[in-house]
């Protein structure tokens, strides 16, 4: 059977796979992101705080998903469960230094003209500190969706939903029919599906950052 023969008759297959994939890495970064920002937040002030957390985070990313997946197993079993847990530790790194490098790199002359005209620690750092570091931020989580986009894959291995699914199924049946089809469907979904969410970014970035920090 030809490749496009393939996708004809598993269209369906694939599409359902192609959006649990994309909903498992929309809703771990969603988790990702609000506690990278928040750890950023706490640490950003604080050199040897911050030192910790890129440090503690950055050391997730040494573990091979593979493995990582499979000690999650017996703790918390097959299925959705290791694979959330997997993917928002693997997308904390890029948006916890980001977070820590925008906020840091905000002019303290606008932040001593914001505490000049009354504005509290809360207002200063959401009406002031935090719009000019996302730019920043936004990178990190950009970069942290496409390795999330590669990672969810894995998942497949504890069960987890998406096109990984496709990509073992190939693996473990190299030598029938269709087994390269596999591979190939599962591997392209993942790439073309990284390319709409990074579209969907440089999007976002343009609706969300002012012409003038974008510049």
């Amino acid at each position: 059977m030809s490749f496009w023969s393939y996708l004809s008759n598993r269209h369906q297959q694939l599409l359902t796979d192609a959006f649990q994939h994309v909903s498992a890495v929309f809703q771990c970064m969603l988790i990702a992101t609000a506690l990278g920002i928040a750890i950023g937040v706490l640490t950003y002030r604080s050199a040897w705080a911050g030192n910790i957390a890129v440090t503690s985070t950055s050391t997730v990313l040494t573990i091979p998903s593979l493995a990582m997946i499979g000690l999650l197993i017996p703790l918390v079993g097959l299925g959705v469960a290791p694979t959330v847990i997997a993917l928002t530790l693997y997308g904390l790194l890029p948006i916890v230094r980001n977070c820590i490098v925008g906020l840091r790199g905000v002019d303290p002359a606008l932040v001593d003209a914001a505490k000049g005209i009354g504005m509290s620690r809360a207002a200063q750092l959401l009406k002031v500190e935090l719009p000019l570091a996302w730019p920043p931020i936004l990178t990190g989580i950009r970069v942290s969706t496409q390795m999330l986009m590669g990672i969810a894959a894995v998942a497949a291995y504890a069960s987890g939903p998406g096109l990984g699914n496709e990509i073992f199924r190939g693996i473990a049946s190299l030598g029938s029919a269709n087994a390269i089809n596999q591979v190939l469907a599962g591997t392209l979904g993942v790439v073309i599906l990284a390319l709409l969410f990074d579209a969907a970014y440089i999007l976002l970035g343009r609706l969300t950052i002012p012409r003038g920090i974008r510049v």
